[in-house]
């Protein structure tokens, strides 16, 4: 007989049965280990450009990937790259001073220390939208074929890119005791919210909203693959305007540092209005059946 076997059975207290719940819920909790992945000397890299630059390069491969998909040249898509960081991060550091604009008055050389955080995704997409229409426009290419293209890594990137919000402890929700509940230092925590320690983790609830999205995208990626002219050109870039917009208008009610136009939470604003224009589109696309307008006539387009 195993000597184990003639050991008494070890007696659990029941003090310990009652803590089980309590140690169970703190598992549950997030709390951010800082923004610095390390830091030599004088110089620090940081979770938050960590994370944007490998949104950057994941959302490169995976264009080029669907590039070649759809016949398409996967070099123009990595030529894209380059217009749409050089449009999408100004236009998110931008929009989110706008919006700030007393706090940065004060302290005018904050505005450039985007590694610190600070950036509207509506912004970026404002700025990449301008900067592919360009780029269409310059290369005389489908501006909604490349959206289409672009739209699955854009909200791939955007999941990745929400736990930079992590790791600087900002753009959390209002106060929770829910068992996935985020510690905010009492340093991030609004003055009317200072005697608050946990928080909604909104970042999280974006993120993983935007992993849904982009598996219906990718879904519907390959469903036009087999079906040959059934997904309209355009479809998935309205479908991603749609699919993202009605999350970020519920996940944003949560939310207690929203950019504000006076009572108004921008976020919500822009996102019903993407919303409409998605649905106008998906409704001209497919009960009217007609094309988009594009930057260049199909005529005058140069094959892919």
């Amino acid at each position: 007989m195993h000597r184990s076997a003639l050991l008494p059975a070890r007696k659990i207290k029941p003090e310990a049965i009652a803590q089980f719940p309590t140690l169970m819920l703190l598992a549950f909790q997030f709390q951010s280990p800082g923004p610095i992945l390390f830091q030599i000397g004088g110089f620090a890299i940081r979770w938050y450009g960590l994370l944007i630059a490998s949104a950057v390069l994941i959302g490169v491969f995976l264009c080029q990937e669907l590039a070649k998909r759809r016949n398409v040249d996967p070099d123009l898509l990595a030529d894209f790259a380059i217009w749409a960081v050089i449009g999408a991060i100004p236009g998110a550091r931008l929009y989110y001073v706008l919006f700030q604009w007393q706090q940065y008055a004060q302290n005018p050389a904050e505005i450039v220390a985007i590694w610190k955080g600070g950036i509207a995704i509506h912004g970026a997409i404002i700025g990449g939208t301008l900067a592919a229409l360009l780029f269409a426009r310059f290369n005389k290419i489908s501006f909604w074929q490349l959206a289409d293209l672009v739209a699955p890594a854009l909200i791939l990137g955007q999941a990745i890119g929400r736990w930079g919000n992590f790791f600087n402890s900002e753009a959390f929700g209002s106060p929770t005791d829910l068992p996935w509940k985020l510690y905010i230092p009492p340093q991030n925590r609004p003055l009317s919210l200072a005697n608050f320690e946990y928080f909604h983790p909104t970042f999280l609830y974006e993120s993983l909203w935007n992993l849904g999205v982009f598996a219906l995208l990718i879904a519907l990626f390959f469903w036009g693959l087999r079906h040959r002219g059934q997904l309209k050109v355009g479809t998935l870039f309205l479908a991603y305007l749609a699919a993202y917009s009605s999350g970020r208008v519920w996940i944003e009610a949560l939310r207690t540092d929203s950019l504000m136009l006076g009572v108004l939470k921008m976020a919500q604003v822009i996102s019903l209005g993407a919303i409409a224009f998605a649905l106008l589109g998906l409704a001209w696309l497919y009960l009217l059946k007609r094309s988009l307008p594009d930057v260049v006539p199909p005529e005058k387009q140069t094959a892919p």
